[in-house]
């Protein structure tokens, strides 16, 4: 009996040591722009979540030739189920396509292309901060957007704001080569941007952000579905405090969430953390950012792919 005691034991010890090796083996990643974007794909990394730091001695990892236009704005990454890590982005204020890219290890990228998601649309007059999220059930990834399109849902157009009136659109597709038709994938009855989504516990969690300008909203909100590509909920309350915020994006680390975001007027990050998605807490003072960091994507990744990407830039 002593003898089976000490072997459950060692098991719980060998367990809960493989747990701390799994944590201890994720770092975190951060993809971002700088400036007007032109000079293309920033990353930074974080132990915690809280605290991120430069790669590449602030350079840029990839310079975007997609697009008339060639930005590289609101960069979004995630690895996908062939093990490739996939990266949309913004090429322009007002073209009617995405970038696109793919990477195995984030330093060397596939020749960019450019998605014409929008280009059936004559009306159309942007694509903005393009996201990609995978459904496993399904085994699709959507590749979403905001889109103004001339006309379209005239009860919320408003003259500010160059007469911008955004609605969340989406293709799906399994390959990044062929693509769906484009859908609409949320109205909530007002002008809505920056849909980031993130799969969680059976159901898909969609961090959005309220564009209105008159009166100004400018703020970030939480909507859930039990499907990727929707229903959508109407958005709960305002997750952040008195200031104007965009480009949400977010982390489930420990049992809470961290949603940061671009604190655009102030030219600074911000972010919150929740447990439960509906009580907020600002923890702005506490995280920090490489200077002119903006609008990105926050992912975990294997501390060894860290440390290739620190020993390929390193300058002796």
């Amino acid at each position: 009996m002593k003898l089976f005691i000490i072997f459950l034991t060692l098991i719980s010890f060998s367990l809960n040591g493989c747990s701390k090796q799994e944590t201890e083996d994720h770092v975190y990643l951060f993809s971002y722009f700088k400036g007007d974007s032109r000079d293309g794909l920033h990353l930074a990394w974080s132990e915690d979540g809280l605290v991120w730091k430069e790669l590449n001695n602030g350079n840029s990892f990839l310079k975007p030739t997609a697009g008339r236009d060639q930005l590289m704005r609101d960069p979004c990454i995630i690895k996908g189920a062939d093990g490739l890590y996939h990266m949309v982005w913004t090429v322009s204020w007002a073209e009617r396509g995405i970038g696109y890219a793919n990477s195995p290890d984030l330093l060397n990228w596939s020749e960019q292309k450019y998605i014409p998601v929008m280009e059936h649309e004559e009306n159309a007059r942007n694509c903005w901060a393009p996201e990609i999220t995978y459904c496993e059930k399904e085994g699709i990834y959507m590749i979403y957007w905001a889109t103004t399109i001339e006309g379209a849902f005239p009860e919320t157009w408003v003259p500010e704001d160059n007469g911008l009136n955004h609605r969340m659109y989406y293709v799906t597709t399994l390959d990044f080569k062929e693509f769906s038709d484009t859908k609409i994938l949320y109205e909530p009855g007002f002008n809505v941007i920056d849909s980031h989504i993130v799969p969680f516990e059976g159901e898909f969690i969609m961090f959005l952000k309220d564009e209105t300008r008159t009166p100004p909203a400018k703020s970030l909100h939480v909507a859930r579905s039990e499907n990727l590509t929707g229903p959508y909920s109407q958005p709960g309350d305002v997750i952040h405090g008195n200031y104007w915020a965009e480009g949400p994006t977010s982390l489930y680390i420990d049992g809470n969430w961290i949603v940061y975001f671009d604190i655009y007027r102030d030219r600074r990050m911000g972010a919150v953390t929740s447990p439960d998605l509906v009580n907020w807490t600002e923890i702005t003072d506490q995280v920090s950012f490489p200077p002119g960091t903006r609008h990105g994507t926050a992912f975990k990744v294997k501390r060894s792919v860290l440390d290739n990407i620190i020993a390929s830039t390193s300058v002796d």
